[in-house]
């Protein structure tokens, strides 16, 4: 660290960036600057609402926390101005909805598909393995049956990414790994389990989506953020960015949110190794497509999983059922689907929308007379929305994160990071927060962990 008192840069305005720039207000520091490309912020957990007054997030977010701190952030930006939902969960497959987790909800499916899933779980268990990828992961800890019904089908719609292609350490609670005796129960004494996860219940803002809490965290860092600041080049020898309108800004300290690729690729001096490690990350873009509807909700579901391939959309949030304020007048409809894309699952812009209430239709979730109630359709379509977490992530990272942090440089946040793992709303925050308690106190980083070679861990049986 060249001073006592770093100047410290920040890259981006999502959570990440407000984040730690929330947390240097609170300490009374003030030497340093928020570059954001947008004249928004909150990145991809900002909102918009349409000229019809319906409003969006990018994407079905709920706001759950492992952290008191953002407890206590969320609790200050929202006062109590916010909705407490139970959780709701389900998945469409064979024609009709079974609760989710799928795999702990099977018996009303066709018995076959009961018949192979059982089967293919017990084989499962008989057999040690040591999983190359996840692929391999889900056939050894669910077996052929589920895995060929349910968990490769829903996460190839998700990642658009074959699972082959990629690791599995990143499932930590974001996938309910099997329980045999929940299964033997559901199928034989006609049990149902909808209790797993960490967001039972969550909260959401009763009014502005997701995008209230950040459009809250901006009046905190609004005398020290740049809007409409797109960085052209980091010098990283130098110490300073360089944004397009011209400007530099010197930094000791520079905390990027930008994608890690985007970062190296402008960055200035890299090393072969470094520039060359980019090629190991992939990433998948998304059609957040939303439908409004006027006619009342006829379902208190929260979210339903899509994991066949004739449905476009892998998840559809009903965002009407978050808050009454997410729709212009009472007793109205919106609906918010997800649609993921990449070379290995392109989708065509021009026609999702109409595919979407074609999906909509055939699932059940809109007879064929609401295509007369639709009030407004909205399409929005990040290039970057979930950062993969491929089979050579980790060795990427473990050459580009140890030369950025050498050059004073840290990379966090979702797409900063590359760590989808740790790539929620909490998360992302957090990491913000505690990249400024490293710098100003040398507190160590908990939420961000480094990554490299090896890093999957060993086999499962």
């Amino acid at each position: 660290m060249s001073t006592a008192d770093p100047r410290i840069v920040i890259i981006g305005a999502g959570p990440t960036g407000l984040g730690a720039g929330y947390r240097l207000q609170e300490l009374g520091y003030d030497d340093w600057v928020i570059l954001e490309a947008n004249d928004y912020v909150g990145g991809l957990a900002t909102s918009f609402t349409d000229d019809a007054g319906f409003t969006y997030d990018i994407g079905g977010h709920v706001m759950f926390s492992h952290y008191p701190y953002y407890d206590q952030l969320v609790e200050k930006l929202m006062g109590g101005d916010f909705t407490e939902l139970n959780r709701e969960a389900w998945v469409w497959m064979e024609d009709r909805f079974i609760a989710y987790p799928f795999q702990n909800n099977i018996r009303s499916l066709e018995p076959q598909t009961v018949f192979e899933c059982v089967t293919g779980l017990i084989e499962a268990q008989r057999t040690e393995h040591n999983p190359a990828n996840f692929k391999e992961w889900v056939d050894a800890v669910f077996g052929k049956g589920i895995a060929e019904h349910f968990m490769i089908p829903y996460n190839f719609k998700v990642w658009a990414t074959p699972a082959e292609l990629m690791n599995w350490v990143w499932i930590g609670e974001r996938v309910a790994v099997v329980d045999v005796q929940a299964i033997l129960r559901n199928v034989i004494l006609g049990e149902d389990q909808r209790s797993w996860g960490p967001n039972n219940t969550f909260k959401y803002p009763l009014r502005g989506g997701t995008g209230f809490l950040y459009e809250g965290l901006r009046t905190f860092v609004e005398s020290h953020l740049e809007l409409e600041t797109p960085v052209a080049s980091v010098d990283p020898e130098a110490k300073v960015v360089r944004t397009k309108d011209g400007r530099t800004w010197p930094y000791d300290v520079l905390l990027s949110t930008m994608p890690l690729n985007r970062l190296i690729g402008c960055a200035e001096h890299v090393p072969d190794a470094v520039g060359g490690a980019t090629d190991g990350l992939h990433w998948s873009g998304s059609h957040i497509a939303g439908v409004g509807v006027d006619r009342q909700a006829d379902t208190t579901k929260n979210w339903i999983y899509f994991p066949e391939p004739d449905v476009p959309f892998y998840r559809i949030t009903y965002l009407s059922n978050y808050s009454p304020y997410m729709t212009p007048e009472p007793d109205q409809t919106l609906f918010l689907t997800e649609t993921s894309r990449s070379a290995h699952k392109p989708e065509d812009a021009e026609t999702i929308v109409q595919r979407v209430v074609d999906g909509l239709v055939q699932t059940r979730l809109m007879e064929e007379d609401d295509r007369e109630r639709i009030v407004t359709t909205w399409l929005c379509s990040p290039d970057m929305t979930y950062p993969v977490p491929s089979v050579t992530r980790d060795a990427a990272l473990g050459t580009i994160q140890p030369w950025l942090r050498s050059k004073d440089i840290w990379s966090r946040g979702r797409f900063g990071a590359w760590l989808y793992e740790i790539g929620n709303m909490d998360h992302s925050t957090m990491q913000g927060v505690e990249f400024v308690n490293q710098v100003l106190a040398g507190e160590p980083e908990t939420v961000w962990v480094p990554r490299g070679e090896g890093a999957a861990g060993e086999g499962v049986r």
